[in-house]
C-alpha cells in the first residue's frame, strides 16, 4: 500500500505511526510509549497510527481507542476516518466507521461491565450515576447517619465524594488519602469510613454504579483469569491518549488487558500531568518502560 498519507508527518511522528507495522499478516506490535510536548502533534500522530493499523489489515472491531472525554473520542474517530478516506477513498471511510470501541475509560468500562455483569455478580440492568447524582446520594446517606448536623461542620457532600473517589482511583486507604490530600478532614476518618460503607450499601440496594465503580468493576473483572482472558482477547490493539493523566486503577486495567504489552500504544506528556487532584499518577508514564 502507498504510504502517501504519511507524508505530512515528520520523521519522529512517522516512526511512531509505523512502529511494528509491516509485513503480512499484521500482528500486535511490541509495546510503544510516545512522549511528546504540547503542540508537537501527539493527537495527529495517534490518529495516523490508528489509521495505519486499519489500512494494514487490523480488524476495526478489535481496535480499542481510549481518550479522556467523549468529545475527544469522537474527534479522534473522525480524524481517523478522514485519514483513511484520503488513503483509500470511500472504502477507507467505511473501514474507519467500523471501529466500535472508541471512548473514555468510563464509557468502555460501562459497556464491558454490562456485557459481563452476571459474571461480576451484578444485575445487568444497573443504572449509572453521574457525579451530581453520586454527590446527592452521598449527601442523603450523610444526612441519614446524622453527619449533616454535627457540632463541628462535617465535610460537604462534594468533599466526601472527592475523598471516596480518590481512595478508589489511587488504590489507597482512607487514612493515607486524608493525610496526603485532605489533612483538614483527618479528625473525621472514622465517620468517613462509616459513611463510605453506607454509601456503598445504598448503591447496591438501588442497583446503581457510580463513575468510580465503572473502573473498579472493570479492574475486578481483570483480576479474574477467565474474565481477563475473555476481555483481553476482544482487542488486538489498544491505544491510549493523554496517558500521563491515568491513575493507578486505569494503569492496572491496561496492564491486565495486555500483560506482555503487545498491541499497546500509549501517548502522553509527562510535563503536562495536571490532574493529580483526580488521582492521576505521572509514574504510570515514567514507569511504562520498566513494565515492559
Amino acid at each position: 500500500m502507498s504510504a502517501a498519507f504519511l507524508q505530512s508527518l515528520n520523521d519522529e511522528q512517522r516512526r511512531a505511526v509505523e512502529h511494528g507495522i509491516g509485513g503480512a499478516p499484521l500482528s500486535p506490535a511490541p509495546p510503544l510509549l510516545v512522549i511528546a510536548g504540547a503542540g508537537s502533534g501527539k493527537t495527529n500522530t495517534l490518529a495516523h497510527r490508528v489509521a495505519n493499523l486499519l489500512l494494514n489489515g487490523a480488524d476495526p472491531r478489535r481496535v480499542l481507542l481510549v481518550t479522556f472525554s467523549r468529545r475527544a473520542a469522537a474527534e479522534m474517530s473522525q480524524r481517523v476516518a478522514r485519514i483513511c478516506r484520503k488513503a483509500m477513498g470511500e472504502a477507507g471511510g467505511i473501514l474507519a466507521d467500523a471501529m466500535s470501541w472508541a471512548g473514555t475509560f468510563h464509557g468502555v468500562g460501562a459497556r464491558l461491565i454490562r456485557d459481563h455483569a452476571e459474571q461480576l455478580g451484578l444485575d445487568p440492568q444497573f443504572t449509572i450515576h453521574d457525579r451530581e447524582d453520586s454527590a446527592d446520594l452521598m449527601n442523603h446517606v450523610r444526612h441519614q447517619l446524622g453527619f449533616s448536623s454535627t457540632e463541628q461542620r462535617f465535610p460537604t457532600k462534594g468533599t466526601c465524594l472527592a475523598i471516596y473517589s480518590r481512595c478508589v482511583n489511587a488504590e489507597q486507604p482512607i487514612g493515607e488519602v486524608l493525610g496526603e490530600v485532605f489533612p483538614w478532614c483527618l479528625k473525621w476518618e472514622a465517620e468517613l469510613k462509616a459513611l463510605f460503607g453506607a454509601y456503598v450499601e445504598a448503591k447496591q440496594a438501588q442497583n446503581v454504579l457510580d463513575y468510580d465503580d465503572l473502573l473498579l468493576c472493570w479492574a475486578q473483572a481483570m483480576s479474574d483469569p477467565d474474565l481477563a482472558s475473555a476481555i483481553g482477547s476482544l482487542f488486538d490493539h489498544v491505544l491510549v491518549d493523554e496517558y500521563q493523566d491515568t491513575n493507578r486503577l486505569q494503569a492496572s486495567i491496561l496492564l491486565a488487558l495486555k500483560p506482555d504489552g503487545r498491541g499497546l500504544t500509549v501517548v502522553g506528556d509527562d510535563a503536562q500531568a495536571i490532574y493529580s487532584f483526580r488521582a492521576a499518577e505521572v509514574r504510570n508514564i515514567l514507569d511504562f518502560p520498566k513494565a515492559f
